[in-house]
């Protein structure tokens, strides 16, 4: 279900993977108030960086997708670098934690932290 509607192609892309992860955290919170926020955010060694975090705010030129029962929430600024990226989550012996995937993504700086 979408809250409002996209302009075409500034959707993210969420995993089963993600979303559950996503829900177990907010419950271990016990909110259901706050939605996902994802955000590139400029300044890295090797350009912008993704960041993710809970958020209550909406603001006028959010663009908000329901994905899997989880709201999602990008900025008109951040929108181009997320065009259809795919937040995923991995728990494996080697890594775990949140992954997101953009097309965007040409390299990746040494330190993993930003893209360009």
């Amino acid at each position: 279900m979408t809250v409002r509607d996209l302009t075409p192609p500034s959707g993210v892309v969420l995993t089963d993977a993600a979303a559950s992860r996503i829900r177990s955290l907010l419950e271990q919170e016990g909110r259901d108030d706050v939605h996902l926020r994802v955000v590139a955010q400029p300044g890295g060694c090797c350009g912008p960086s993704y960041q993710l975090l809970f958020d209550m705010r909406v603001l006028d030129d959010d663009i908000v997708q329901e994905l899997r029962g989880i709201r999602v929430v990008v900025d008109r600024t951040s929108a181009p670098y997320l065009n259809a990226a795919t937040i995923d989550f991995v728990d494996t012996t080697a890594a775990q934690g949140f992954t997101i995937d953009s097309s965007h993504a040409h390299g990746s700086c040494a330190c993993g932290a930003s893209f360009r």
